[in-house]
């Protein structure tokens, strides 16, 4: 017999393994909504037009909702034999309204119908996303505020640098955040074209009003090429590409909070509400939640780089290899948003051993820099010629087994004569810290400030929404 979706051309059914690998309701049913929507708008459009009376319009709208509405009670039966979410809802619809039902495809394909559900579903996914990076970022902003002058060891090649904030520390976390909301921002104007009415590849002869159905969703125009609007996915890849960075980023703070809860480290502390046992030691509080955060990283870019191998050989116009364009992306971004809660609570979460890090600060010569500083500035040395004699008066404090604010002054002079008393008051990591006072520095009056100008940013984003 032939197939209930292709017509009189097929006189068999698909082979069971046809069926199969052919069959996309498992993943395609989370655009249900979207599908829905965009169902409406057609509805409302082919009417509108004059393609279709209105009263099947009405029909087809009152019957869509029951639709939603069952599939939102979860009594709505999914049906693999009608392959996607499209057929699902054009069958059930059929179920409900009759023969007016098959009026609703006038003028589309399944081929615009998915592109224009699955760009929706995107740009519905990315507006939860730059709402979550907004919290992760007001949770950051908190913390730094609250620590603008916490001392701790700032690190290059994971050897101690320089001291640093722990507030500014996090401030550098809530300035990426704020570049991957701008990434996300620009994939989604990019995107908010409507590729509906487009049809299979061509266009349609049918008089459509695609402004009319672009307005109705939301959309800033049409598609301008037919070909393109079937076809392409780079609207996905830009978006996975934004997740992927901010998931690096994600990751990369995921990796200090492991370094830093370890027992070797100790700079800060999770509660149980971010760790987990051990099954045989039961002394262990393991920072699963940030091991995790760490892990699905390679989810997300794995899922960019899958479809960036599927496209890459596709010539014009839609491919059945589109069809894997869905699964990747829903658990990709999936994966973000339990990540960006995840790190947004350990943030919140996340209590800094003050004392061990202002210790660790000042361990490593790490104000060596200060005194280089003090120099150039007070001597007015060269910075090279100030670099060597710095060196030089490292290398006595580490024979002495002391650090530099403990190194006699009689010793420095010994190295450079020119040296006074007055170079302890660079020395210490309070000094250190609050002397970067430059635009973008660690100093304490500047964390602050960039702190409460990122919270009253965040309020009026939030205001704004």
């Amino acid at each position: 017999m032939s197939n209930k979706m292709w017509g009189g051309r097929f006189s068999t059914g698909p082979d069971a393994v046809m069926e199969e690998i052919n069959v996309s309701i498992d993943v395609d049913r989370h655009l249900y909504a979207q599908d829905i929507a965009a169902s409406k708008a057609h509805a409302a459009m082919l009417a509108g037009q004059g393609i279709i009376a209105a009263e099947d319009a009405d029909a087809i709208a009152r019957g869509l909702d029951t639709i939603l509405a069952e599939i939102e009670a979860g009594t709505f039966t999914f049906k693999r034999a009608l392959e996607d979410i499209h057929m699902n809802v054009e069958g059930r619809l059929a179920e409900m309204i009759g023969a007016a039902a098959g009026r609703l495809h006038t003028a589309r394909s399944r081929n615009d119908q998915v592109a224009t559900d699955f760009r929706l579903w995107v740009r519905d996914s990315i507006d939860a996303i730059d709402a979550a990076l907004g919290d992760y970022q007001r949770a950051l902003a908190e913390r730094a505020l609250e620590h603008a002058d916490t001392v701790m060891p700032g690190f290059t090649h994971l050897q101690t640098a320089q001291p640093v904030t722990f507030g500014h520390h996090l401030m550098a976390y809530v300035e990426m955040a704020a570049r991957d909301r701008g990434r996300f921002a620009d994939a989604r104007t990019r995107l908010n074209e409507s590729p509906l009415g487009a049809a299979a590849l061509a266009g349609t002869s049918f008089p459509l009003d695609r402004e009319r159905t672009a307005r109705a969703l939301g959309f800033d125009r049409p598609m301008a090429n037919s070909l393109d609007a079937v076809s392409d996915r780079d609207f996905v890849l830009e978006t996975l590409a934004a997740a992927s960075i901010a998931s690096v980023h994600l990751s990369r703070f995921a990796e200090e909070i492991v370094i830093w809860t370890s027992p070797l480290v100790g700079l800060i502390r999770l509660s149980d509400r971010f760790t987990t046992g051990s099954s045989i030691m039961p002394q262990k509080r393991n920072p699963d939640a940030a091991e995790l955060v760490r892990a699905k990283t390679g989810r997300i870019i794995g899922a960019l780089n899958a479809l960036l191998i599927v496209m890459k050989g596709l010539p014009l116009a839609y491919q059945k290899d589109m069809q894997e364009d869905k699964q990747g992306t829903i658990e990709a971004l999936g994966a973000l948003a339990l990540a960006l809660a995840a790190m947004t609570g350990m943030v919140r979460d996340l209590v800094p051993d003050a004392a061990r890090m202002k210790k660790a600060a000042g361990e490593g010569y790490a104000t060596a820099t200060d005194l280089a500083d003090w120099l150039v500035r007070e001597l007015k040395m060269p910075f090279r010629e100030a670099h060597h004699v710095t060196g030089r008066i490292v290398a006595r404090a580490s024979e002495a087994g002391v650090p530099l604010h403990r190194l006699a002054l009689a010793a420095m002079r010994e190295i450079e004569p020119r040296i006074t008393e007055a170079v302890f008051d660079v020395l210490s990591v309070q000094s250190s810290v609050k002397s970067r006072t430059s635009f973008g520095g660690t100093a304490p009056k500047n964390v602050r400030a960039q702190a409460r100008a990122w919270l009253r940013r965040l309020d009026k984003d939030r205001k704004a929404t």
